[in-house]
């Protein structure tokens, strides 16, 4: 030992010194390597803890996407279960930009494609936005050229496009819906929160490619259809009101008009129509006034069919009897210094001879007779005054003042039908109560959803007075009266006629020359079963009730108990004109499964009211797929068996739809 520390010390400065220095050098490099992997595991934990969610979440956008679909929106249908509104099923075209690499480009593709503007996809492409609408509701052709051009980041989704089979039948009731579906006007408005469809996201993931792998299915257990709404419009009346309200609205060259049909057990409006007619299917073609139900937004002062009001509310309060006698002035009388005049002079007339002749100054007479308190709570009583209870946003209170605000003038307009703001509606409520022998029911429009809170029946007349007023306007109509024109063969009908001055001279203040023409008719007139009620707006240049509008009700009413199998020709056989344009002219009772033999009939080439009408009688509705109003092709094929279980309810029966050539010259 003492030999190697003597050679130790004799070791120069210089090996030390290289020693040392190697010693520093494997330092350094530890701690670079240290410090790297200091560097690389702190990078790597800010990019897990802090990153993580934004880049997963980038990840998942280049792999994964979420596509939708939306659910058919309710349907709508009538009493006799004919469709007044359906959806078909479309194809609508959106983008999701964060997926597209180059914007122009692909603009351009869907510009030649589509026929868009280029210059606005390409900035809607070219957005940070994840969800882009390209084009709604495109026709078959545009979608199979977009499936073939597969463009990245465009994507083809299946949208229902909401149409009315019946075009405008029944059309301001219906109202109408915008392009995302969401109801506008009428039903359509009203029951929204029901018929709306839900929407429904599904997950899709991709490969590196970015072609699909897989549909995430939860989705798919959502129920996002729809529920459907049933109305009390019957589709064969409603088209029979129409075509006699537009042919009198035409003749006589009217502004407007309207019609209402109503089953008087009921309370049922069977028919609702309005003319000019509107189209819900090209909202967008008419204009505003056209849209209008009028029956439940229009005021206008009734005239002469606000009469057997007065009538009935001085015989209950033992004022009058039918056979009480009144001067009627020859035709002109002066009361607190204005002129009532008649359309006719008379002088010494019962009451009963004052209603069949429409008598203003013996109604006059037989309103102050009864005072105003009394008239005005018998009116309040019917409804006047009050919107008529069917939950339409549109409805009218119409006008009608507090009785302290009547001058004894006042009373006496309003005895004839002046001076009072009245709606079609609420005519009919008002005449129903008449038709009930004297019991108040209210009006339904819709039996499903069932309504709430629904108005239990009130007595407003008894039925001793109800049935002596009924017996005055059967002479109306059955003797020398005003409504004689309305007479039916066979059937005793009681009615009453209207011809009233509108408000509007000068300044807004009096009276136009403008008149409103109208008839209401009860059939039978000893025990009505059915309320019509036809008013044409600004006839000219005959102007009467009697003889405008009390056709059309004579009309409505024929083929309206021919329906019903009440005519006695008729003996149970609906009349022709009451079918030809009609959809369903045999369904008034639950389809069965009778007729068109024991397979499934060619659809091809039928209008799609017809082809409904034919499914219908099968308890059928179908889906319906494409654009147009013509079937172009069908599931199943003519000549299968007709299908039962969910086919039959409309999941395994379809009907794709095309453009007629008359439409497309159009």
């Amino acid at each position: 030992m003492a030999v190697r520390s003597r050679i130790e010390r004799k070791r120069p400065k210089e090996a030390r010194s290289k020693t040392d220095l190697g010693k520093l050098k494997l330092v350094l490099v530890a701690l670079v390597f240290a410090s790297i992997w200091v560097i690389l595991w702190g990078r790597a934990a800010y990019v897990q803890l802090m990153l993580g969610p934004k880049l997963s979440e980038a990840a998942g956008k280049q792999n994964l996407a979420t596509e939708f679909e939306l659910g058919e929106r309710g349907r709508i249908y009538a009493s006799n279960n004919a469709l007044l509104a359906t959806s078909v099923e479309s194809k609508s075209v959106y983008a999701s930009p964060v997926e597209i690499q180059n914007p122009a480009q692909t603009a351009q593709a869907l510009a030649q494609i589509l026929g868009t503007p280029r210059k606005n996809l390409e900035k809607d492409l070219g957005s940070s936005k994840g969800f882009v609408w390209v084009k709604r509701q495109i026709d078959d052709r545009e979608a199979q050229e977009l499936a073939k051009a597969n463009l990245p980041g465009i994507h083809l989704t299946s949208e229902f496009r909401r149409m009315y089979p019946n075009r405008h039948l029944a059309g301001q009731v219906l109202g109408f819906v915008d392009v995302d579906g969401k109801g506008l006007e009428g039903i359509e408005s009203l029951f929204e929160e029901r018929m709306a469809g839900g929407k429904a996201k599904f997950v899709v993931q991709r490969d590196a490619s970015g072609r699909r792998l897989y549909l995430d299915a939860q989705g798919k257990e959502m129920n996002i259809k729809g529920q459907d709404v049933r109305l009390t419009i019957d589709t064969v009346i409603q088209d029979a009101a129409e075509q006699a309200l537009a042919e009198s609205v035409n003749k006589y060259n009217g502004r407007s008009g309207m019609a209402i049909v109503v089953k008087v057990d009921t309370g049922d409006i069977l028919a609702l129509a309005h003319y000019p007619y509107f189209n819900s299917n090209s909202p967008s073609d008419s204009k505003a006034a056209a849209r209008r139900n009028r029956a439940a937004m229009d005021i206008f002062e009734p005239g002469s069919t606000m009469k057997p009001f007065v009538f009935a509310a001085a015989l209950e309060q033992k004022v009058i009897d039918a056979n009480k006698v009144f001067d009627c002035e020859n035709g002109k009388w002066m009361l607190r210094g204005k002129t009532i005049r008649d359309t006719h002079p008379y002088r010494w007339l019962s009451a009963n001879r004052v209603l069949r002749y429409s008598s203003n100054i013996g109604s006059a007479k037989i309103g102050l007779a009864l005072g105003a308190q009394p008239y005005y709570t018998a009116l309040r009583k019917l409804g006047f005054g009050e919107r008529p209870g069917l939950g339409l946003a549109s409805e009218s209170p119409g006008m009608l003042r507090q009785p302290k605000e009547w001058s004894e003038f006042d009373l006496a307009a309003i005895s004839f039908g002046q001076g009072i703001g009245v709606t079609g509606l609420q005519m009919a409520k008002a005449y129903l109560c008449l038709a009930n022998k004297g019991v108040l029911k209210p009006l339904r429009l819709v039996t499903e959803p069932p309504q709430e809170n629904v108005p239990e029946p009130t007595r407003v007349f008894s039925t001793n007075t109800a049935e002596t007023v009924l017996s005055m306007m059967r002479e109306v109509v059955e003797e020398d009266g005003t409504g004689k024109v309305a007479r039916i063969p066979g059937i005793a009908m009681a009615g009453k006629t209207g011809t009233a001055q509108k408000v509007g001279g000068a300044a807004g203040k009096g009276y136009g020359e403008g008149i409103v023409a109208s008839f209401v008719g009860l059939v039978p007139a000893d025990k009505p079963e059915f309320l019509f009620m036809v008013a044409v707006d600004e006839p000219t240049p005959v102007t009467y009730g009697g003889i405008v509008a009390a056709p059309a009700v004579r009309d409505i009413a024929i083929k309206t108990l021919s329906y019903y199998g009440r005519l006695p020709e008729a003996k149970g056989a609906p009349d022709a004109n009451a079918t030809e344009h009609s959809m369903t002219a045999k369904a008034t009772h639950p389809p069965t499964a009778e007729g068109g033999g024991a397979t499934v009939p060619n659809l091809v080439g039928l209008s799609v009211r017809r082809a409904l009408e034919v499914l219908g009688k099968r308890g059928i509705v179908p889906s319906l797929k494409g654009g147009g109003m013509e079937i172009t092709n069908q599931k199943p094929a003519p000549g299968e068996p007709w299908p039962d279980g969910d086919a039959a309810k409309g999941e395994g029966f379809v009907l794709w739809l095309g453009h007629s050539d008359k439409e497309k010259k159009q």
